[in-house]
């Protein structure tokens, strides 16, 4: 899988991932302050968002601080399913239940154990297939075409 990993910061979390993902046989490119010597959150969210909308690559991993500001961004981009995620199995029904293609993580309290955690639960999970699930991403689309029409 191609995977995008975007950055404000660059410390041991976001190395940790980088390796971890290229470990597990992923295509990974690095975005943000990962290839610079700095990085503003919104910047990195809205480069690595449209590389996913236009299909570039398959999922993004983006940190920030808080995790909060990066996601907030990445939604901006039509197409995006960002998805802040502390645990696994908050990352495991991101995608399962809203089909989520950018995952975002805090690198205040993100430790590199969790971190991996999360990226397998993410990475081995599949988007429902329920009948309601579906009806549910099909209305949030809809409400996307809506609201930037807007």
């Amino acid at each position: 899988m191609k995977i995008a990993v975007g950055s404000d910061m660059k410390n041991h979390v976001t190395d940790a991932v980088v390796e971890y993902l290229r470990g597990q046989g992923h295509e990974v490119e690095a975005f943000g302050a990962l290839v610079q010597t700095s990085a503003m959150w919104p910047k990195v969210a809205l480069e690595v968002a449209e590389q996913v909308a236009k299909a570039n690559f398959d999922q993004a991993v983006l940190f920030c601080w808080t995790g909060t500001g990066i996601s907030l961004a990445a939604n901006k981009v039509k197409g995006i399913r960002a998805a802040l995620c502390q645990d696994a199995e908050t990352a495991r029904g991101a995608r399962k239940w809203n089909d989520a293609n950018i995952l975002a993580m805090s690198l205040r309290v993100m430790s590199e154990a969790i971190a991996k955690e999360i990226l397998d639960a993410w990475f081995t999970a599949s988007p429902s297939v329920d009948e309601e699930d579906v009806a549910c991403l099909a209305f949030l689309a809809e409400a996307e075409n809506k609201y930037r029409a807007s």
